[in-house]
Order: structure tokens, then sequence, then C-alpha cells
């Protein structure tokens, strides 16, 4: 239902690896950046839905989020798709 996009990337901002899949909701709630002591790798993971909703990669606690779009009623009745993201920022410690 979800696409997530994991980016890994060394202490000085080097890009090692991006990975692009399909998640489902339960995945999506470790989206956030996260330092890993042992290796000295930051990694950050962002969750979105939507068309082609994954394009940017996630670098920081900005854009490490999940990112939902909502169907809104206009006044006529009918339904369209607002290009307006809600962004939900789940920061782990």
């Amino acid at each position: 239902q979800y696409c997530l996009t994991v980016h890994l990337f060394t202490d000085h901002g080097k890009s090692t690896s991006v990975t692009k899949k399909c998640a489902t909701g339960e995945e999506c709630h470790f989206v956030g950046c996260h330092h890993h002591r042992e290796s000295g790798h930051t990694e950050c993971v962002s969750c979105c839905e939507g068309m082609i909703c994954n394009v940017e990669i996630p670098t920081n606690h900005t854009n490490a989020v999940f990112a939902v779009l909502h169907a809104r009623r206009t006044s006529d009745g009918s339904r369209r798709t607002v290009n307006v993201a809600v962004l939900v920022s789940v920061m782990m410690i």
C-alpha cells in the first residue's frame, strides 16, 4: 500500500545505498533518521502513499517522514485527489 525508501550514508554524507520497495503500514512506523554507532553509518527512512511519491531520497529528519495523500470532497460532491501531503514525523531516540 505504501512506498518505502531507505537511504544509507556515511558520517561524511556520502551515499552508500538507496533501497526502494513496497511496504505495509507497519513497516512505515520506523521512519526518520537513525545513526548506527557500530558501523558509523546513518540510515534515513521515509514512506509515502500515492503514484510515484518516493522520488525524493530522505537525507534528514525534515524529509524522512511518512507522507499520506488524502482525498477531499469538493462542493459539488465529487471526489478528487488533493496534492497536500500530511506529514507525520516519527523520531526514534
